[in-house]
């Protein structure tokens, strides 16, 4: 069957489609790329968030550390500082 004959088997509207050469599968293949360049942006975006989410939390770890250093450290103050005051006078009762 040639070109000619297949057109002339389609419905009216369908051949002036295929006057201009309109293929309905191109057009799905064109929203199929369109759908996968989507797809590919929403993944790199998801990536870069992650990279992102991953670097605050490096931060936040090494910020616990800090804080848990200076804590300790504040710990270790206030003990001395306690152990070291004199101890106040024993009010008896004379």
């Amino acid at each position: 069957m040639s070109r000619s004959e297949w057109v002339s088997t389609l419905p009216p509207w369908r051949r002036l489609l295929a006057m201009f050469n309109w293929r309905p599968v191109y057009d799905i293949e064109m929203r199929g790329r369109e759908s996968e360049r989507r797809t590919q942006q929403l993944e790199s975006e998801f990536e870069r968030r992650e990279l992102e989410r991953d670097k605050r939390l490096k931060q936040l770890e090494i910020e616990n550390r800090r804080l848990a250093a200076l804590e300790s450290r504040m710990d270790s103050l206030l003990l001395s500082a306690d152990s070291s005051s004199p101890t106040p006078p024993a009010t008896g009762s004379n």
